[in-house]
């Protein structure tokens, strides 16, 4: 008796199409003509062979379009094989002058023969046919009234019966000519399984097969799986690749009813399943029930991030194929949104999971890199600004280039591009002169040379202080008397008009880590903070030794009135637990040699517990990552944040009353969070993070 099929739950798409096919009996191929032809296939198989293409002799018959027709061909009642029918359509080309080209029958009715012609036509016509892993040939033999030869002019049909296949296999079908007079026609068609065949009780390989319904609640999807006690069956979930095989994300044996449940962050649009009984040759059937999911595709960006390779390479890394197009803007600092530069990329379609080359000399630190799908802007990142440091405050130069030698020189502004010279009142406007000495004296980076124009990359520092050499004379006396009582004070007040200082204390668990705390680190140096972190001072930490720069990067900072940062991650809450259950310092080979997360314990933790931490420590972690409540409670004296959700709080604490505007720093936290995220979901290694991968271990009851 029959095992119930495949119910997809209404909640997640359409059912599955029904296909009503036609049976026939037979094990024999056969073939027939339309009217006014005649045709004959020849026994068996031959070699597929198609050849070079050869100039026509004079007017010959070729294959013009290729359809294809499934049918059932049954040895009983309930013992069929699903069949590919083929329906070759044939029409008259006549002969070409030229030779080595390869020509359409469409149009060509109103050119004449060299020489008219009353004889028949007879063509070989060999249909190829390819579904994994069989391949075969057969060759008809087609012959065409000398009444029916008009040049351009169909003339009728062949239908072959029939190519088998399996349930759900894609087939591949070309047709030629023996020899061949033009390129070779043809279709690729992904064949129905069980799931959409009317008479799949006809289909003895549907009938082993478990029940499978899949059903949304709430934050969970459930995959159940309706079966026998005895039953043994296969399950498997994988990602569907537009470009190379499919990537298995999780695979099982099981047996007998089962219900698996996937969190609604695991769902992708190219996330499939795929189940079969454990039989030899048995029929393997695949759906992928969310792509048209709103939460997958949400998943989906998520999980999508940019990397650079080299210093001109990138690549754009997603677990699924996506439309993306892709394109280069400059990043002003808080100069609004990011501007785009048409001239080195115009937006093009971008290829996932594939190097590509940036048209570009060098790097900058300012230059972006913008993904937008359907016209929405998704994904956004400074790949520079890790390897070069922060934003800078440099003018981007347009030099248009136009016909006949035309040029002309603007200046990139939030406001649009400003014309060099101009008589506005904007900043390059009035700096106009001094930037086109600048370009021609040499003080510019040239970021792009191409046949449109040039960027070019003009630095403005030099000119925030020229625009107040008038003020500085006029409070001349002022400032003496003011930097004569901050040389009177304490250091810290000296160091408060420059930016409060900020040491970063973190443990190296990974690389997509440091890469976190890098984004973090230069996000901060935008509210004018001093930072000192050990992935800035490689140099020095690998001369002094983890120890000793830790010891005098802690003195400068507190000196001057700065915080020491704790960034707790699951690795550093490891090393803390260990100090405290083992109550000793650890031995000078004890860390690594950039470790200095591990060397700073022995002075942080007197710090904590004689509680001299308050004011001078805060901590935070990341969020999904570690919990607050994870950090041990020693360092909870002081404020713990959870980033980017608490980033708002975090950098208030940092800078305490010389915090800018609330408008202004919330929009820096609003940009921040964006530019952290990619860098923390890539921590997480999603999709299949590690407590996803504990949860589906065996025994482990719901696997999530």
């Amino acid at each position: 008796m029959p095992v119930p099929w495949f119910l997809l739950s209404l909640a997640l798409g359409r059912n599955p199409m029904v296909v009503s096919l036609e049976r026939f009996v037979g094990p024999q191929d056969a073939a027939r003509c339309s009217l006014g032809l005649s045709c004959h296939l020849w026994d068996g198989d031959v070699l597929c062979l198609p050849g070079s293409i050869v100039s026509t002799p004079g007017p010959v018959l070729v294959p013009t379009r290729l359809q294809t027709e499934l049918v059932l061909r049954c040895h009983q009642e309930t013992d069929c094989d699903l069949c590919v029918r083929v329906v070759v359509h044939l029409a008259v080309q006549e002969h070409w002058e030229e030779s080595g080209e390869e020509e359409k029958f469409e149009g060509a009715a109103d050119l004449e023969l060299e020489e008219p012609t009353n004889a028949s036509l007879q063509a070989q016509v060999v249909l190829s046919f390819h579904a994994y892993p069989t391949t075969r040939c057969v060759l008809l033999e087609v012959q065409v009234p000398a009444a029916l030869v008009q040049p351009g002019q169909s003339v009728g049909s062949v239908v072959f019966d029939c190519f088998e296949a399996a349930v759900g296999a894609e087939v591949r079908i070309w047709s030629y000519t023996q020899p061949r007079y033009q390129k070779e026609l043809n279709v690729t068609q992904q064949l129905p399984d069980c799931r959409g065949l009317e008479v799949r009780d006809s289909i003895q390989s549907c009938w082993a097969l478990p029940w499978l319904n899949v059903s949304a609640d709430g934050d969970s999807v459930h995959l159940v799986l309706a079966v026998s006690e005895e039953q043994h069956y296969s399950l498997l979930l994988y990602w569907n690749q537009v470009q190379g095989p499919p990537k298995p994300w999780w695979h099982r044996n099981l047996t007998g009813p089962q219900t698996i449940t996937l969190n609604h962050t695991d769902l992708l649009p190219c996330l499939c399943i795929q189940v079969w009984p454990l039989e030899p040759d048995s029929v393997r059937t695949s759906f992928c029930p969310f792509k048209e999911d709103p939460r997958a595709h949400r998943n989906l960006w998520r999980a999508t991030r940019l990397r650079l390779l080299s210093p001109l390479t990138w690549r754009l890394d997603a677990p699924c194929w996506l439309p993306a197009e892709v394109a280069l803007c400059w990043w002003t600092p808080g100069g609004g949104p990011c501007q785009p530069l048409a001239p080195p990329l115009p937006q093009e379609n971008v290829t996932v999971n594939k190097a590509n080359e940036f048209p570009l000399l060098k790097g900058h630190p300012n230059i972006c890199v913008q993904v937008s799908s359907w016209k929405k802007l998704q994904l956004q990142e400074c790949l520079w600004a890790d390897s070069l440091g922060p934003l800078k405050d440099d003018m981007l130069l347009v030099d248009t280039r136009g016909p006949q030698d035309n040029r002309s020189l603007c200046a990139l502004e939030p406001s649009g591009c400003t014309p060099l010279p101009s008589r506005d009142s904007t900043r390059a406007a009035r700096l106009g002169e001094q930037l086109i000495k600048d370009l021609q004296s040499g003080q510019c980076l040239q970021l792009w040379d191409g046949d449109l124009g040039a960027l070019w990359a003009c630095p403005m520092d030099k000119y925030i202080h020229k625009r107040w050499v008038l003020a500085w004379l006029a409070f001349l006396l002022v400032t003496a008397a003011l930097i004569l009582f901050l040389f009177l004070k304490k250091d810290p007040v000296k160091v408060a008009a420059r930016g409060r200082a900020a040491l970063l204390l973190y443990s190296a668990d990974e690389v997509g880590f440091e890469r976190l705390v890098g984004a973090l680190a230069s996000a901060l140096s935008q509210l004018s903070l001093r930072v000192a972190v050990d992935l800035w001072s490689r140099r020095e930490l690998s001369s002094q030794g983890p120890l000793a720069w830790f010891h005098a990067q802690r003195r400068q900072t507190l000196q001057e009135g700065g915080v020491v940062v704790l960034l707790f991650s699951p690795g550093a809450v490891a090393l803390c637990r260990e100090w405290l259950q083992d109550g000793a310092a650890a031995a000078p080979g004890a860390y690594g040699p950039h470790d200095a997360f591990a060397a700073s314990l022995s002075c942080v933790l007197p710090d904590f517990s004689q509680g001299r931490a308050p004011g001078r420590y805060v901590g935070a972690c990341f969020d999904r990552l570690l919990h607050v409540d994870a950090v041990p409670d020693l360092f909870r004296t002081v404020p713990v944040f959870s980033l980017p959700s608490q980033l708002l709080d975090f950098a208030g604490a940092l800078q305490g009353p010389s915090a800018p505007h609330p408008r202004r720093l919330e929009e820096w936290a609003e940009q921040v969070s964006q530019a952290m995220q990619p860098a923390l979901d890539s921590c997480l290694q999603f999709p299949g993070a590690p407590e996803l991968r504990r949860g589906m271990e065996p025994g482990a009851g719901n696997w999530i």
